[in-house]
């Protein structure tokens, strides 16, 4: 859930998430349609569908893997997490390389690789990993992890409170504060959509997309009369940013099978996409 995602965020879906799934049996057996329920206006949904996919791998295996190809190879988990759940529960030694763990050693070896290359992640990698207590694996990434959180910091690093400070090659080179070196980001897409907000008797006309439900766009209903501009909704997803323009609009008939009315009140219950659930609120008199 914390993949990109605020904790601040997170915290309230985390905590009914392991009220409905509390282990993976329950999680496994779970109908999509509600694990999207409980995801919904995360965002990112593939990681709910990757969750359900990993505890039923769990529950085929009778248990949760305790080595590390066992762990990564469970759908959605990569190295970072393979090495973080690994070390911290089951002691095992592979060090991990998160964004903190990234710019504590870009700077503790000066290194001033571009670190969204993979050279330069694999050059780390080796570096962090020949550092790491083989009995202390848990102990020694959550340390690094949290020396980047709360000193080493990406803006104003705090080194004169750091251990490692007398043995950090930026420090002592005055390039600190310049590391880690990344590439410029790619310029952000900006994109532009309608969707048309139609009820009927406190139903609302939704479709359906990839399992999430969605106010449809102008273009699946050609014969929609417009009548008013709700408001505007803004969305960013990774580099693309979604300018959303909500109208109320009428239909005389609703066109193929794709559409359903949906009760206004059933909607908190169903997994709506987090474009729709911004729209929606708009016509609760809540902002974009």
């Amino acid at each position: 859930m914390l993949q990109q995602t605020r904790v601040a965020a997170v915290i309230p879906y985390y905590e009914r998430f392991l009220a409905r799934f509390p282990d993976a049996a329950s999680l496994a057996a779970a109908d999509e349609a509600d694990l999207l329920a409980l995801w919904s206006g995360l965002g990112y949904y593939s990681r709910a569908r990757n969750l359900q996919r990993a505890a039923k791998a769990i529950v085929e295996q009778g248990g949760f893997p305790r080595d590390y190809l066992g762990i990564r190879a469970l759908p959605g988990v990569g190295d970072y997490t393979a090495a973080a759940v690994g070390s911290i529960a089951f002691g095992l030694p592979y060090a991990v390389l998160d964004g903190n763990v990234l710019r504590v050693a870009a700077r503790y070896w000066n290194d001033a690789g571009d670190i969204a290359s993979q050279t330069t992640r694999a050059r780390l990698r080796e570096k962090v990993q020949a550092e790491l207590p083989p009995k202390r694996a848990g102990d020694y990434n959550q340390a690094v992890m949290e020396l980047g959180a709360t000193v080493c910091l990406p803006r104003n690093p705090k080194c004169l409170l750091c251990p490692l400070e007398p043995d950090c090659e930026a420090r002592s080179a005055g390039t600190a504060e310049k590391l880690p070196n990344k590439a410029p980001k790619t310029a952000v897409l900006k994109r532009i959509r309608c969707v048309l907000w139609v009820e009927k008797k406190a139903k609302v006309l939704m479709t359906n997309r990839d399992g999430f439900w969605e106010l449809p766009d102008e273009s699946q209903l050609p014969g929609a009369i417009h009548l008013e501009e709700i408001g505007i909704v803004r969305h960013a997803i990774m580099r693309t940013s979604y300018t959303i323009s909500v109208i109320r609009a009428r239909l005389a008939r609703v066109p193929g099978e794709n559409f359903r009315w949906i009760d206004r009140n059933a909607l908190s219950s169903l997994p709506v996409s987090t474009i729709a659930r911004k729209s929606l609120r708009l016509g609760d008199g809540g902002g974009s």
